[in-house]
């Protein structure tokens, strides 16, 4: 099957104060971009054409890195969008509040505790929300690795995840990434998130 770039639920300009349009532009239309055509590329002529990206990344590790790199690229940048919003909730409800409440005391404490690990993910890479065992966690990937893959150090199902690659905040607040991760809690999309959950 052959990737598409999937367009986004928002205009560019949508998320401002807390993303910048050409930060969202660039990322989506270049970044984003580059990484559907160079993993359509690199599985072309092979059995991985055919394969969906849960497919591959059990055996991510025995695959080349032209594959892996681009094949987790184009699904963690996939879900980074679904999980912005405009003028979304400011928590979430439900079943998932409940086992936030359950894993961490209160609301607060998760936000703390995921832009803790998220600004200490050394160089480039993801912060997580995963679903473990009936049981939700905060974890951290670098580079292309996201938690479906078989080298990623914890496992689990991604609920969201927020790029904390430069790319995704350079443009707007320098190196200020801890900045960044404090404004972006602005723009999640907790329907989407919550569907995740479920």
């Amino acid at each position: 099957m052959s990737y598409q770039l999937p367009e986004l639920t928002f205009a560019y300009d949508a998320l401002e104060p807390y993303m910048d349009e050409e930060t969202v532009r660039i990322h989506h239309t270049r970044h984003h971009q580059k990484y559907v055509d160079n993993f359509n590329e690199a599985v072309k002529n092979t059995p991985m054409e055919e394969e969906s990206l849960e497919e591959i990344f059990p055996r991510i590790s025995r695959i080349p890195d032209a594959v892996a790199k681009n094949a987790g690229q184009v699904f963690n940048h996939s879900l980074f969008w679904r999980s912005l919003k405009p003028n979304g909730r400011k928590e979430p409800t439900g079943a998932l509040a409940d086992a936030i409440v359950e894993e961490f005391g209160d609301f607060l404490t998760f936000k703390k505790q995921f832009n803790s690990i998220a600004a200490a993910t050394f160089g480039s890479g993801w912060a997580w929300l995963v679903k473990k065992g009936g049981r939700i966690q905060i974890t951290s990937t670098s580079n292309h690795i996201n938690p479906l893959m078989d080298v990623a150090e914890e496992k689990g199902k991604p609920l969201f995840c927020v790029d904390v690659w430069e790319h995704a905040y350079y443009l707007k607040y320098q190196n200020k990434r801890a900045d960044y991760l404090d404004e972006i809690w602005n723009i999640l999309n907790w329907e989407e998130i919550e569907t995740n959950f479920k």
